[in-house]
């Protein structure tokens, strides 16, 4: 079941969008060389916690962090550690999660550590221009599969691998509710978007294949082939016109 967000729901995860786009400009300042990811994740978790909130993902589902932290070939989930240091070159996504007043708002950026290799730049710049691309279409009277479909276009139209294993999602009073939101094409046209839908809207997109592999710390989530990977992500509300992104100031 899908639910459509009461005006109060919607100012409220207004708030908590606004809160979490604060809480990656900080850290998108902070990142440098000799930074390890545990550092980051203390880091996001005080940003967090001063902004009154509680970070979504710490201890959810057992997710020992507050920020998923993934380096290079890590696509997502990846778990801090004070041995991970991030180095020139490197790029890093970052994937956070805020709770303000019971609503969840959810966003993900990646970054380049100093200066990065120009291919690992483009990778960046068309996995975030890939969310744009599908959100031309998140608009009342269209289908989620018009979302997922343009994603896969933009982003296959540069080679890349569009991950399959892993989707976007529903969010609200939950951090993951209906629907799924997949960056690929479906057979089925998905549901009809209505205003006061909201849908946390990630591709996650890979330089090489789109296969995938889990770690064995069962959370880490790598590119198959050794590729670098990119993600990014924004909540997003349905409305009678064009959408609004939540997560983004």
């Amino acid at each position: 079941m899908v639910s459509i967000k009461s005006e109060r729901e919607i100012e409220l995860m207004r708030e908590a969008g606004r809160i979490l786009a604060r809480v990656h400009e900080e850290l998108e300042k902070a990142l440098k060389p000799g930074m390890s990811t545990l550092d980051v994740d203390k880091l996001g978790e005080h940003i967090i916690r001063s902004f009154g909130c509680i970070p979504s993902f710490k201890n959810y589902n057992g997710y020992p962090a507050s920020i998923c932290v993934s380096v290079n070939d890590e696509v997502v989930h990846g778990i801090p550690n004070k041995h991970r240091i991030l180095r020139e070159g490197d790029i890093v996504s970052l994937d956070a999660g805020v709770i303000y007043k019971g609503y969840h708002s959810d966003a993900a950026r990646t970054h380049g550590i100093g200066e990065i290799s120009p291919e690992a730049q483009k990778l960046i710049d068309v996995t975030k221009q890939s969310f744009f691309e599908g959100i031309k279409f998140a608009k009342a009277g269209n289908h989620l599969n018009d979302i997922s479909t343009a994603i896969q276009t933009y982003a296959e139209s540069f080679g890349y691998g569009v991950v399959r294993d892993l989707v976007g999602h529903g969010i609200g009073s939950h951090l993951h509710e209906d629907p799924e939101v997949p960056n690929f094409s479906q057979k089925r046209k998905g549901i009809l978007l209505r205003p006061g839908m909201t849908l946390a809207i990630e591709p996650m997109i890979n330089a090489g294949r789109y296969d995938v592999a889990w770690m064995d710390d069962d959370w880490t989530v790598v590119t198959d082939d050794g590729s670098l990977s990119a993600h990014y992500e924004n909540t997003i509300l349905i409305t009678e016109g064009e959408p609004e992104i939540l997560s983004l100031v």
